[in-house]
């Protein structure tokens, strides 16, 4: 019996639950549908943009990478005094340029150049300039996303061709606020990054040349100093010189009126006091000018320059080790600015070929809207849009393959550029070398030869006076020591400027 009353009331039990919730179904089921999709609106963007990236992480840019051309450089510079290879890779460009310059004064003035010169603060922008550029670059593979709000008021008028009913509001207020995706590019090809890689590229190019403007300007100021020392040393040379001639010619004088010097001994003393008249205004012009040049580099006014050591004064390292040639692939700047300049060109190549593959963008917003703002927020003003778009070029008359060509005949531009700026380096260190080698020989003979005039114009003057010689063999030594230390002094300026020229031509100069 308990069985039976038990199946019987069963039924019953079953059927009313059944009934209950066939009852609430309809309401349940409504809301449960309309939280998944508020969530699935709200979170299909997100999705999206997950679903993307993790596609771009597996997607290989197209375009080819970039490998360094092999350059075979040389075991040993040319011209170097021991042609075996260098068992160490120590190079007089290690040094820093006060290390090699010890000057006080040309200190100084290295020092405001590198401040003040407008070659440099040029390319100073210019790396600013190329810094920013690559901002912007790289800001396009990301998604811009801004915030818009929008209110906007309409009232009807009652008296047109259809009149409102009675109690139609007559003004009307929209409001709206929203999400936007701007359009964004979906980088699946790696357009956007073989771009960004050539304005990265470009960056360190424009780095790399303001590290050339300061090696070259070091060694420009440098080389008018030493420039300025020499004709100061020989605007000394041809005064001293002046005094000595006008004493020889007050002797031929003196000696012309007690009858023991004829009229024309005197004439011939008097042309050397004047040829040495005449080469002073000549110095102190080339002085003045040289100064000039100097303020120039200076970023200054023309004006005087304070001088520190004399010419013969000036330190020199105690030995010129040139390194290793290999060394050279990674010291000097413009070497380096050439192979990033060739890294953009190669990543170009890449952007080019991107332009036969569909070019994917995504728009989109999210946000609400409704015609009351006070329910702006609340109620059922859910907007959203989303608008993916895929454009494949299928005829373009040959214009992406002939940029791609294009882009390629560039980067074959780049790649000569830095094989003979690479040459070029090559050979400005070994004709250096050779020339440091062979003006530090040439000025050790000059120094012997000055010694030897400067004793020859003593003994001849020696014995004019005494009567056993004639005046024109002691104008002839005169002659002769004052052209040899003229020489001697440029040779001397020249040895300073081979070391500069040296000191640039291994690329040094823009350490810090």
């Amino acid at each position: 019996m308990k069985k039976m009353s038990g199946a019987n009331a069963s039924p019953a039990g079953r059927s009313h639950q059944e009934d209950t919730g066939a009852n609430a179904s309809p309401a349940r089921s409504a809301s449960a549908i309309a939280r998944s999709l508020k969530i699935w609106r709200s979170h299909q963007l997100m999705i999206t943009i997950t679903l993307i990236a993790g596609l771009l992480i597996g997607c290989r840019a197209v375009g080819p990478n970039y490998n360094r051309p092999t350059i075979k450089p040389p075991d040993v510079f040319r011209g170097a005094a021991d042609r075996t290879p260098p068992t160490d890779s120590a190079s007089l460009a290690d040094l820093k340029w006060f290390e090699v310059f010890k000057d006080e004064r040309l200190q100084e003035l290295i020092r405001t150049a590198l401040v003040e010169n407008y070659d440099l603060r040029d390319a100073v922008v210019r790396v600013d300039a190329a810094r920013a550029n690559l901002g912007i670059t790289r800001a396009d593979q990301s998604p811009t996303i801004a915030a818009s709000t929008d209110l906007t008021t309409l009232r009807s008028s009652r008296s047109g061709a259809f009149p409102f009913p009675q109690g139609f509001e007559q003004r009307r207020t929209f409001g709206s606020v929203a999400v936007n995706l701007l359009s964004f590019e979906v980088d699946v090809w790696g357009r956007l990054r073989r771009a960004t890689e050539a304005a990265r590229a470009d960056l360190l190019a424009s780095e790399e040349n303001r590290k050339a403007v300061v090696t070259t300007l070091v060694s420009d100021v440098a080389g008018a100093y030493f420039n300025l020392l020499e004709l100061d040393m020989e605007l000394a040379i041809a005064r001293r010189t002046l005094s000595t001639r006008e004493e020889s010619l007050q002797l031929i004088r003196n000696r012309e009126r007690g009858g023991l010097a004829t009229l024309l001994e005197v004439r011939q003393g008097e042309q050397l006091v004047q040829s040495a008249e005449q080469s002073i205004p000549a110095i102190e012009q080339l002085i003045e000018q040289t100064e000039n040049q100097i303020s120039l580099l200076l970023g200054r006014n023309p004006g005087a320059i304070t001088r520190g050591r004399p010419l013969t004064d000036q330190e020199q390292p105690p030995s010129v080790p040139p390194g290793l040639p290999s060394a050279l692939l990674e010291r000097r700047p413009d070497i380096r600015a050439a192979e990033q300049t060739l890294v953009a060109t190669n990543a170009i190549i890449g952007v080019a070929k991107a332009a036969y593959f569909p070019h994917i963008s995504l728009t989109g917003f999210l946000g609400s809207l409704s015609s009351q703002l006070s329910n702006l927020f609340t109620g059922p003003t859910g907007v959203w849009q989303f608008v993916p778009q895929v454009t494949q070029p299928i005829f373009t008359a040959g214009r992406i393959r002939s940029n791609v060509e294009l882009t390629t005949a560039h980067e074959q531009l780049a790649l000569i550029q830095y094989e003979r700026v690479i040459q070029t380096s090559f050979r400005e260190v070994s004709d250096t070398l050779v020339q440091y080698q062979k003006v530090r020989e040439i000025r050790a003979t000059r120094e012997r030869l000055v010694s030897t005039l400067q004793d020859r114009s003593r003994l001849s003057y020696m014995r004019y006076r005494g009567g056993v010689d004639t005046l024109l063999n002691a104008l002839d030594a005169d002659r002769d020591l004052f052209g040899a230390e003229l020489d001697l002094a440029q040779t001397r300026r020249n040895e300073l400027l081979t070391l500069v020229q040296l000191y640039r031509a291994l690329g040094g100069g823009w350490q810090q």
